[in-house]
């Protein structure tokens, strides 16, 4: 950015100097003077000069609203690499062995976005917290209350009790376009109110964030210098609005920075403020976009576009429909998805307890699924995390090409080990670097259907698989404590 600057500063003086200057008689050796007459380099100077003023502008418009956060929270003893990652000093002191832990110590940022004292930062920055201070432009030092929280946006509010104080402007963060300056002010490395910038040089930046497989934010990506200490803080316009919040570096001076859009952050933090709980709707599938895997491809023979579902989740919405593993979902209401970012930003917008219509295409037929959405929970990695037991395989039938053991389904097994399903076969082990185990097949699955052919035995199972062309892939739906999901196998993958 620095050289883009200087390249227009020299083309500006060069084209005007060039303009303004003709050929003139040799003379002799002059004394030394500037490389371009002041009345040459005026034109070009007024250029930068304006741009300049604009950035100072900036700077003047936003800082005031910008707040300095210094959390203290108690220590666990536990790996702080996230939090050393986002927004602690790089010199910070490890306790040493053997003495009583001291309390961590931590900076981010904020920004003021009503005049009683609402600031909205990174729900990261202010986690576990035990004693929030908030440090103001003008010097004063207020001590911050955590309003609320959301996890899954990483967006916090706190409340500062003070009032008429400045506050920023949020943009339509829809608007920004790839290209666009871009400002960011917070304290990096403890360095209070640092002003930087750079282009927004991206947008719609996907799983950069995830909980449990569930992405929410599309991030703007900027090259604007953001570094530990800015988490929380403004990314602007060169109008001083703001687009978003900063809250993630892909290591130190890479120039890639994301921040989530000012749009999801408003809307996050106004249900923040008015102490609603955030809910979100959910189908409680995982899925993937079709041509992601290319070892897949082959067994979509009919469509090129969709979403596949991977697995379905005990007891979940989807669970009680009609809908499968490796089924292609094609559209939502109407509207084509043809990732899964798109498919869950389509169910994202729906409400909990509405009816959702599914354009799913199964073996070369579509058909319609209707699908009422549940809340999301808050804790997806508990979801079907039912207790095992060890299985002590009576019998055992190995699959040595795959790298499998199973053996039949028993009433007892299904009671002993609160199996979804009464009929199968089911995985008593799994070879180490086998293809079963890339294809993530696991202990105590329930295979179920071959090929689209139902399993109830041993022998069923070897004889689907006897049948079955291991090149072109082979088929297999599984039954994972209640959850359903499905695995394929093919030779030399």
């Amino acid at each position: 950015m620095h050289r883009l600057l200087s390249l227009l500063l020299t083309l500006s003086l060069g084209a005007t100097a060039r303009a303004q200057t003709s050929p003139a008689p040799a003379a002799p050796t002059p004394e030394p003077t500037a490389t371009i007459p002041a009345e040459a380099a005026a034109p070009g100077k007024d250029v930068v000069h304006q741009l300049n003023s604009a950035f100072e502008k900036v700077f003047e418009t936003v800082a005031p609203s910008v707040v300095i956060i210094e959390v203290t929270k108690k220590a666990d003893g536990s790996d702080n690499s996230l939090d050393d990652l986002f927004f602690q000093s790089p010199d910070s002191n490890s306790p040493q062995r053997g003495t009583p832990p001291e309390a961590v110590q931590s900076e981010g940022s904020g920004f003021i976005v009503r005049q009683d004292g609402f600031i909205y930062t990174n729900y990261h920055v202010v986690e576990g917290a035990d004693k929030v201070e908030v440090k103001l432009k003008d010097g004063r030092d207020f001590v911050g209350k955590i309003v609320g929280t959301d996890e899954k946006t990483d967006i916090a509010v706190i409340k500062v009790d003070a009032n008429n104080l400045p506050v920023v402007q949020l943009a339509d963060s829809d608007a920004v376009r790839v290209g666009q300056f871009a400002f960011a002010i917070g304290a990096p490395f403890k360095l209070d109110y640092t002003f930087t910038f750079g282009v927004i040089s991206g947008k719609g930046r996907t799983k950069l964030l995830e909980t449990d497989g569930y992405n929410i934010a599309d991030y703007l990506q900027t090259d604007t210098s953001i570094n530990p200490g800015n988490s929380g803080g403004p990314l602007c316009d060169i109008d001083g609005k703001v687009v978003g919040m900063n809250t993630l570096i892909n290591g130190l001076n890479r120039g890639l920075g994301f921040a989530i859009p000012s749009n999801l952050v408003n809307e996050i933090g106004q249900q923040l403020v008015s102490g609603q709980k955030i809910v979100r709707p959910w189908l409680g599938i995982r899925i993937e976009t079709l041509g992601d895997n290319p070892s897949l491809r082959d067994l979509f023979k009919g469509v090129d576009r969709g979403v596949i579902v991977r697995t379905i989740e005990a007891d979940a919405p989807a669970y009680k429909s009609d809908l499968r593993p490796f089924d292609v979902i094609t559209q939502v209401d109407g509207a084509p998805v043809t990732t899964d970012a798109q498919l869950q930003h389509e169910i994202l917008k729906k409400k909990v307890g509405q009816k959702v219509d599914l354009s799913v295409w199964r073996k070369g037929q579509i058909m319609q699924i209707a699908i009422t959405t549940g809340e999301l929970p808050n804790d997806l990695s508990k979801i079907a995390a039912a207790p095992s037991a060890p299985v002590v395989p009576p019998r055992q039938e190995e699959i040595n090409k795959f790298g499998l053991q199973v053996q039949d389904l028993t009433k007892e097994m299904v009671a002993r080990l609160n199996l979804g399903v009464q009929q199968g076969v089911i995985v008593t082990d799994v070879a180490d670097d086998s293809i079963a185990a890339a294809q993530d097949i696991r202990r105590e699955d329930v295979i179920t259907e071959v090929n689209g052919k139902a399993v109830t035995s041993v022998a069923t199972f070897r004889a689907a698989l006897t049948n079955a062309d291991p090149v072109k892939g082979i088929l297999l739906y599984l039954d994972r404590k209640g959850s359903r999901t499905f695995a394929v196998l093919k030779a030399g993958s």
